[in-house]
């Protein structure tokens, strides 16, 4: 949507805060309707959680091959490396000057560190238990660190380059992101190491962290994540171009308007250094 004046601005502003607290508040009621039934050992959760966990385990511990892959695959995914690519993309946002959109990557990556200690703590879930494991992991199990971590950084990531490609991009991002994210939540539970509410927890509890972040920063600097994206847009955008808006000759054909919202030159606020 291109923005014009004020008006359509703070519409647009309050429809993306609505948006981001309709997220936190919808994940926030599944996970604490998921919780409920966890903590009461609802009996069809118990015997779903225990049929995959139990079928997944026999297979996993046949099929020794196939084991090492996913175990690959898991490690791959895994928290340290979901928090460093997050920690890379803060770090380059706040090299070029993007500080609100880097602190907002920041956040997610130490607010969901920190929930999800803070709820694993909470709940003390068991891990799934066997007398012949294939993969050995400690502490609590709910919600499932992978599946939180991958999640909020997947969404992050799209977040970042879904105003740097057209429709055919964003597709492909949308389908890499929800495949990396189902893939290491399922890896998880093939191992033995998390019952499957675990990772579906774990995905609802990256959703409040996303919806909840993003809504905070929203009320603390109104427009400011909006400002940094033309920003971004703007530093990267190739040499050329920059040169052929500079000189006017053909503004809207080097910055189409969906990119850079709200100035008419299509270059990002002169007052936002």
């Amino acid at each position: 949507m291109h923005l014009t004046n004020g008006t359509t601005r703070l519409t647009a502003r309050n429809r993306s805060l609505l948006r981001d607290a309709a997220l936190a508040l919808g994940c926030a009621a599944l996970f604490g309707l998921l919780a409920t039934l966890v903590t009461g050992q609802w009996r069809p959760l118990v015997r779903f959680d225990q049929e995959w966990i139990g079928e997944l385990h026999t297979y996993a511990r046949e099929h020794r091959m196939w084991t090492a892959s996913v175990q690959t695959l898991s490690d791959i995914g895994a928290t340290v490396t979901m928090r460093t690519l997050l920690g890379i993309a803060a770090g380059w946002l706040w090299l070029i000057g993007a500080r609100v959109l880097a602190g907002w990557v920041a956040a997610q990556a130490l607010v969901g560190w920190g929930a999800q200690w803070a709820l694993k703590l909470a709940f003390g879930r068991s891990r799934p238990s066997f007398p012949d494991p294939v993969s050995h992991v400690g502490g609590p199990a709910f919600p499932s660190g992978h599946a939180m971590a991958s999640a909020i950084t997947c969404a992050v990531l799209v977040g970042l380059l879904w105003y740097r490609v057209r429709r055919r991009g964003r597709t492909a991002a949308c389908l890499v992101a929800a495949a990396t994210v189902l893939t290491i939540g399922w890896t998880r539970i093939a191992l033995g190491v998390h019952w499957p509410s675990d990772v579906l927890a774990g995905w609802l509890a990256a959703g409040i962290v996303l919806g909840t972040v993003t809504a905070v920063i929203q009320l603390w600097r109104p427009g400011a994540l909006a400002r940094d994206v033309r920003r971004v847009n703007w530093r990267t955008r190739p040499r050329v171009q920059r040169v052929v808006v500079s000189s006017g000759h053909s503004p809207r054909a080097a910055a189409p308007p969906e990119e850079f919202p709200g100035t008419p030159s299509g270059r990002p606020d002169e007052t936002v250094r």
